[in-house]
């Protein structure tokens, strides 16, 4: 799973309640992250644009931190529904032979399974280090701040501060789900079912850290398999 230019409106969720902009400078931290976290070319060596997008996307993050987000989750049924997850989004292409080459997840919309990754660094340890330190450890955050902890509560009322956490509204739910998948790409069937079980589990805990952790070990299961099998469409 991967994070997009979202980052711009994931930061939002740092916003007092007066939504007052960041700082020039912080704003201008924005911009470069945009380019970072996405998958457009920068045209860096790979060996360089790895660590790159990781400190830059961190750099932000912690400059637009929420204040007062509890930072420790509640329990370890994260983990095990982070890991059932996981399964969740590899069981299509092990039960149906060419599955993600079917017309609904190989087409002028929703492009095609292949990884980001220049073929030439696809064995590179450095590199492929860096992409799974961003995809457990940076786009866990960005995303549930974007998807679960604003979008969920905007698509509430405007002024978000005033929702809580996990408050469910029918409408919110699954525009906040059907995005999720859109944003996945071809993988927007596994994305769905994906938002809709994240979109519960923040209705359940109430907990962006518990979200976070969920998902972190999504990424760390699906990083894993990507390297130890080759499968690296994965890595949009």
């Amino acid at each position: 799973m991967h994070t997009t230019n979202s980052l711009r409106i994931a930061l939002l969720a740092g916003w007092d309640s007066d939504e007052r902009e960041i700082s020039l400078k912080s704003g201008t931290a924005v911009e470069v992250a945009l380019a970072q976290c996405g998958h457009r070319p920068l045209h860096l060596d790979p060996a360089i644009d790895a660590p790159a997008r990781v400190f830059i996307m961190a750099a932000v993050i912690r400059i637009c931190w929420p204040a007062g987000t509890r930072l420790w989750p509640v329990g370890l049924s994260s983990v095990v529904i982070g890991v059932a997850v996981f399964f969740l989004w590899i069981a299509p292409d092990h039960l149906i032979s060419g599955y993600r080459d079917l017309w609904p997840f190989h087409n002028g919309i929703v492009g095609k399974a292949s990884t980001s990754i220049p073929s030439e660094s696809l064995l590179n340890p450095w590199v492929l280090g860096w992409r799974t330190v961003r995809a457990v450890v940076i786009v866990p955050i960005v995303e549930e701040l974007f998807w679960r902890a604003w979008l969920m509560r905007w698509l509430i009322d405007r002024n978000f501060n005033r929702i809580p956490l996990g408050t469910y509204a029918p409408a919110a739910f699954w525009i906040t789900a059907v995005l999720f998948a859109v944003e996945h790409g071809p993988y927007w069937d596994v994305g769905l079912l994906t938002g809709i079980i994240y979109n519960w589990w923040m209705i359940r805990t109430k907990s962006v850290a518990d979200c976070i952790l969920m998902h972190a070990v999504t990424n760390a299961c699906l990083s894993a398999y990507v390297i130890a099998t080759g499968q690296w469409q994965y890595w949009l």
